[in-house]
């Protein structure tokens, strides 16, 4: 086989593997699409039981033991079937795998996602009950996020997502608790409430917060104005009627930010032409998500697609790749899946690039020391080399971690192998 063949065969096996996991996920389900296992907590802040659906990742087993940022959803019967379905393709390669939480807000919905309170809108009266999202924040503050923790595979690194109220809820996190979450996407905020008194309220925590390793991406919908459609983009911000409001505001918010560049907010402001308030949402969480974990994306794959890049340069890749992970996430996190390494380590196997192979193989071990798949590898690759005796140290090890009867009866193979 030649070594352009091969190098396409770890592309392929790398795409099939993520496929694969993916379609073990869901295997057992019986309709087309399934997301959001249901669970709740009563909440004594709230004082009244709150509804959350919960995704794990589709590679997620007990026996790993491992750890997955977390992203709280609002409105999460209605979007956590699309952010699912965006980590579905995404995740891994450009984002993260992650535990998904959609927090149910088909109950006071207005009442928990406004920021101040109103009794009239648009100069008619509004009698729902509304402005209480200090109280909503401190329900997930100090009960559904240590729920969260306690009972579920999340590490602290948190993302937040809202739309609409849901948006305005988030932008008001992002304003007066910043530390809650890393990340915070806005998809069309409703920042036009009551009469944009956050907007006004968000000047001076702006220009003088320092927001570093926080990152927001903000939405605004194709919706400028409901009755004209001479009003664009490029105009918007010169009318001055309650017809624009809702558009002006986004505007003028991600305005703000970018004249505060100071403050470290890394911000991306997205205009959706073609969709409106309602349909804003797919493409919202999709560019969403790539761009807050854009620091995330593998890089320089095509080093380790090329047989000749030298094994000490990919060796820096790999270790400024770990760097970067924790700088972000906060914790050392492994810059690659240990199935990545794994084919890397059998494919330089293949080509008779051993030393290359035992990089791969070692940094697995060291990356997943729990893993018995992983010492098991490595014996592989001294098997390979003739040398018995590490190949019987490593599978003894293997044998170690999980008690299975393949290693102990490979290692009984390895030393009549060694004795002959």
């Amino acid at each position: 086989m030649t070594k352009g063949l091969k190098i396409v065969l770890t592309i392929g096996l790398i795409i099939f593997f993520q496929q694969f996991v993916k379609a073990q996920g869901n295997q057992n389900q019986h309709f087309l699409q399934k997301a959001g296992v249901l669970d709740s907590l009563y909440s004594e802040v709230l004082n009244e039981p709150r509804k959350i659906y919960i995704q794990l990742p589709a590679g997620y087993t007990p026996e790993k033991n491992q750890k997955y940022p977390v992203v709280f959803i609002l409105d999460g019967e209605m979007f956590l079937p699309t952010v699912n379905e965006v980590q579905n393709y995404y995740s891994g390669g450009f984002t993260p795998e992650m535990v998904m939480v959609g927090i149910s807000n088909d109950k006071n919905r207005v009442r928990d996602l406004t920021t101040s309170t109103i009794t009239t809108k648009y100069g008619m009266p509004f009698h729902e009950k509304n402005g209480e999202a200090d109280n909503f924040r401190k329900f997930i503050e100090t009960e559904l996020i240590p729920f969260i923790e306690n009972k579920y595979p999340v590490t602290d690194y948190r993302t937040l997502i809202g739309h609409s109220y849901g948006g305005l809820f988030t932008i008001s996190t992002l304003i007066n608790q910043p530390d809650l979450f890393a990340n915070y996407l806005a998809i069309d905020p409703s920042l036009d409430w009551d009469d944009q008194k956050l907007l006004n309220e968000a000047h001076k925590t702006i220009a003088t917060r320092n927001y570093e390793n926080k990152a927001l991406f903000l939405s605004l919908s194709g919706q400028l104005h409901m009755q004209n459609p001479q009003i664009t983009i490029d105009n918007v911000m010169q009318d001055t009627t309650d017809f624009t409001l809702f558009a002006r505001s986004n505007i003028a918010f991600s305005n703000m930010v970018k004249q505060n560049a100071k403050n470290r907010l890394s911000l991306e402001w997205k205009f959706y032409p073609r969709d409106i308030h309602g349909t804003v949402t797919f493409p919202s969480i999709m560019d969403g998500l790539i761009s807050l974990f854009e620091w995330y994306q593998w890089e320089n794959t095509d080093k380790f697609n090329s047989p000749d890049t030298p094994k000490e340069e990919l060796l820096g890749i790999i270790k400024y790749r770990e760097k970067k992970l924790k700088d972000h996430f906060g914790y050392a996190e492994p810059p690659y899946p240990e199935e990545i390494l794994n084919m890397s380590g059998y494919m330089n196997m293949d080509m008779e690039q051993f030393e290359k192979a035992k990089m791969y193989f070692e940094l697995a071990t060291e990356y997943y020391p729990e893993s018995a798949n992983a010492f098991d590898s490595m014996a592989d690759y001294y098997e390979a080399k003739g040398d018995s005796s590490n190949a019987i140290k490593y599978v003894t090890k293997a044998f170690e971690l999980s008690g299975n009867d393949y290693y102990k009866k490979r290692i009984e193979g390895l030393k009549v192998k060694m004795n002959n």
